[in-house]
């Protein structure tokens, strides 16, 4: 025994100060683990975090490379198990299907639309509300205007165009508008 060095030094050394001393072994057993040098370092960094947070639940005296071996055992079944759950998203299809556009978005899109909409000839709105909005067939709304069907279509084609023009929209666009009488007013396919 060395003078002045307690038999018992180890027992009364900070469980903390241990954990670097098995650093290696850790790895090593990470990289057979995961065969794969940077998913290794990943778990032994994060057993190493939990050890070091729940180190209080370590009994001095054990063993500590047990205790750290078995931690990251744990960790890496855990993350396998997350793993199996998770879908793949590379190239961000699922993820875009999820993703909710802002309501505040519609309310720009839709102040547009409304001012556009007023700045159109009486005939053009009045066609576009009845076969678009109201969903009124062609006949329908002649009849109620008192006019020919094809003043309507002619007035409600003219009023779709000039909304389209004003709001700076191309035929192969997707509308965004999240108000569907909108929608419907200045979709192609209503009132047919």
């Amino acid at each position: 025994m060395t003078p002045g060095k307690n038999a018992d030094s180890s027992a009364q050394m900070d469980p903390r100060d241990e954990i670097v001393t098995h650093l290696k072994p850790m790895r090593a057993f990470a990289l057979s683990l995961t065969r794969d040098v940077a998913r290794a370092d990943d778990l032994v960094q994060d057993t190493v975090v939990k050890a070091w947070t729940n180190i209080d639940k370590f009994t001095v005296g054990t063993n500590m490379r047990a205790w750290l071996f078995t931690i990251l055992r744990n960790t890496f079944y855990s993350e396998r198990r997350k793993a199996k759950r998770e879908v793949a998203d590379v190239d961000g299809a699922m993820t875009e299907r999820m993703s909710e556009k802002p309501a505040h978005d519609g309310r720009l899109a839709l102040t547009d639309f409304r001012r556009a909409f007023d700045q159109l000839p009486a005939e053009q709105r009045e066609a576009l509300i009845l076969v678009g909005a109201q969903g009124f067939a062609y006949e329908e709304a002649a009849q109620m205007c008192g006019c020919a069907v094809g003043t309507v279509k002619s007035r409600a084609n003219r009023g779709r165009k000039r909304l389209a023009e004003m709001l700076d929209m191309h035929e192969d666009e997707a509308m965004e508008l999240t108000d569907q009488a909108t929608v419907a007013v200045i979709s192609r396919n209503s009132g047919m």
